[in-house]
């Protein structure tokens, strides 16, 4: 295994776990990105609210990649609207995934986003959530895998995502959210690469950017949870590890 120096640093968002109210749970769901990045060859560097502002500065400043995970919901002002189906939010980690968000484009830097990052990316960009929709949560984390609610999320055809994978075009991924991003909400410059039907019409399972030269791409799922995701999307992680190692080499 490559030494850390040798590994492309990737700086991850995280929910702060003391706002949890089972912060031993908020800890394991956190460590499994971590644990997705190292098994791929990339040094994690993780951010949370309680990071001083010169370590995410410094961090930012030298990181190879952003991955922007899940967490709390994503406070409505930040796209127009008032709270209508929206649960709690938490303006330490909007303030956070911004500031990374920014500062990773401003670099352009390879980006993931997982669950909230995909709201996160969606909002920052200029789009919008549907603030409830139901039949895509699962019971609290870590419940037995079989006990995670999932659905088929088809691959849009001729998109970046689909040429990444692979594989089928229809995949069965786990459902651990109660928001999400319609195709009539997304913002200009995105393009939408993965759709899951819902009774109230379809919604964004993934996307991606429409820059072919940008590395920008966003699953609703969590993948990180590989006892309750498909294989093929491991090619995900090691895509985007390959791109944040091909930013190392370019530094120098």
């Amino acid at each position: 295994m490559p030494s850390a120096m040798d590994r492309p640093h990737i700086v991850v968002t995280l929910a702060n776990p003391e706002r949890s109210r089972n912060r031993a749970v908020a800890e394991h769901k956190n460590a499994r990105y971590l644990e997705a990045l190292g098994r791929r060859g990339a040094d994690a560097v993780p951010l949370d609210e309680r990071t001083s502002p010169g370590e995410r500065s410094r961090a930012l400043a030298t990181a190879h990649g952003l991955l922007i995970t899940g967490g709390a919901d994503i406070d409505p002002s930040l796209y127009g609207e008032a709270p209508r189906g929206s649960g709690p939010t938490d303006a330490g980690r909007d303030a956070l995934d911004r500031a990374a968000f920014e500062a990773a484009a401003a670099r352009d830097l390879p980006t993931l986003g997982i669950c909230r990052g995909l709201q996160a990316i969606n909002v920052f960009s200029g789009g919008r959530l549907v603030q409830h929709v139901e039949h895509h949560e699962s019971p609290p984390y870590p419940a037995q895998a079989s006990a995670a609610t999932r659905h088929g999320l088809r691959l849009v055809a001729g998109t970046r995502l689909e040429a990444l994978l692979g594989g089928p075009s229809t995949l069965e991924v786990n459902s651990f959210h109660h928001q999400a991003v319609e195709p009539g909400g997304l913002a200009n410059g995105l393009r939408v690469s993965g759709l899951a039907s819902h009774a109230g019409g379809e919604l964004v399972e993934a996307l991606e950017s429409e820059d072919a030269q940008r590395w920008l791409f966003a699953v609703q799922c969590h993948p990180e949870r590989s006892e309750s995701s498909p294989d093929a999307l491991d090619a995900l992680w090691v895509a985007f590890v390959e791109a944040a190692a091909r930013v190392m080499v370019r530094a120098g």
